[in-house]
């Protein structure tokens, strides 16, 4: 791409075939541009809809050339790309946003460091590189508290809850036993996210605060707008464009917050934020905005990466997005007939229990 914006025709590389690869293309294809996904699994959902695919494991380096010389740029659905895969593609064109992002994102120690380091509150936290180093981090951070491996953790995986009583070598051999991060818990009252794009000239967008439930540690139903304060839902903004600026980001990310309880007239309306994690990609509590505003997370991150304007999107009213998870995409018949009801299946073959199947979109009188 050489810092030029793409043409219309230009090929998109997308690292990953899930639902979000699918829906990156879809929005691709809206605008144009053509997608070559690169996945190691043949009922990848997102092959369904692209130019062109590439079946191969992310290490192999021949089909990695090959994938490298059929597209223009290369971006990503998940954060957790191999190192050396992003590496040898970032030596031949361009991938966005910057692998080096990854590095952060990929490990949560780094990423509490390098959000802390910004002045942006979270959780106390203490690294935990052996179960010997376990006890003095209970002692620090105080019961009860979250341990999380750093790396490879998502829907809940990768981590345990420590209270009183609870054995700290148990837990630690119920993570795996590998290098973790010890969290405070967090009395928090709500759970929110801002999903923003930043492009490659350093503009910043961000999407209404979202307010978001979850249900056996997967996201169940995402509600716009958040019930937050005007003062609060522009801190949450703020914190995100103060991230996506800091990286250099180009594409989409999500920045998970807590709203902290209380009642105090404060500035925030009682409510403190604490940042929770950073998603470097389009994200589960954005997908409301393919139905219910005048641009989507996915074409926001299509235009950012082909160096295209970003657009300023138009939140059509007050919506509500809930994931089909597991059997319940047996349910979709039902959706069919709801008014105002916008149902999207991810094409995945094999139901599992809290496997992601589709969402179902309806948007509101606006409020």
């Amino acid at each position: 791409m050489n810092g030029a914006p793409l043409e219309p025709q230009a090929t998109i590389g997308i690292l990953g075939g899930g639902q979000l690869g699918r829906m990156l293309a879809l929005a691709a294809a809206r605008l144009g541009l053509k997608c070559h996904v690169f996945a190691p699994s043949p009922d990848s959902p997102a092959f369904d809809v692209v130019h062109r695919v590439t079946c191969a494991d992310y290490h192999d380096t021949e089909a990695l050339d090959r994938f490298a010389a059929d597209v223009d740029v290369v971006t990503y659905e998940f954060e957790n790309v191999p190192a050396e895969t992003a590496a040898f593609l970032a030596a031949r064109l361009p991938v966005l946003p910057d692998p080096k992002i990854l590095a952060t994102t990929q490990d949560r120690l780094t990423e509490k460091t390098f959000v802390s380091g910004l002045g942006i509150g979270t959780a106390a936290f203490a690294p935990v590189a052996e179960p010997a180093e376990l006890a003095a981090a209970i002692e620090r951070i105080g019961r009860p508290a979250v341990l999380k491996t750093r790396r490879y953790g998502y829907d809940g995986k990768g981590q345990v809850t420590i209270r009183d009583g609870t054995d700290p070598q148990a837990a630690w051999r119920e993570v795996g036993g590998q290098p973790c991060i010890l969290e405070a818990y967090v009395p928090f009252e709500r759970e929110v996210s801002v999903v923003a794009a930043r492009g490659m000239d350093g503009s910043v967008e961000c999407f209404d605060v979202t307010e978001n439930e979850h249900r056996n540690h997967i996201l169940k139903v995402s509600r716009v707008p958040a019930a937050l304060s005007k003062a609060a839902a522009r801190e949450a903004r703020r914190i995100a464009e103060t991230i996506a600026q800091k990286f250099g980001y180009v594409g989409v990310l999500a920045v998970e917050l807590f709203v902290l309880r209380g009642d105090g007239p404060g500035e925030l309306g009682g409510g403190e934020l604490l940042v929770n994690e950073i998603a470097p990609r389009v994200h589960n509590s954005g997908h409301w905005t393919l139905d219910g505003a005048s641009a989507s997370q996915f074409e926001q991150h299509i235009r950012a990466v082909a160096g295209w304007p970003l657009a300023k999107p138009v939140r059509y009213g007050r919506v509500e997005m809930t994931n089909l998870i597991g059997d319940e995409v047996a349910d979709y018949r039902r959706w069919l007939s709801v008014p105002g009801a916008c149902i999207h299946l991810y094409g995945k073959a094999a139901v599992r229990p809290g496997r992601k199947m589709g969402h179902v979109t309806r948007v509101f009188a606006a409020d």
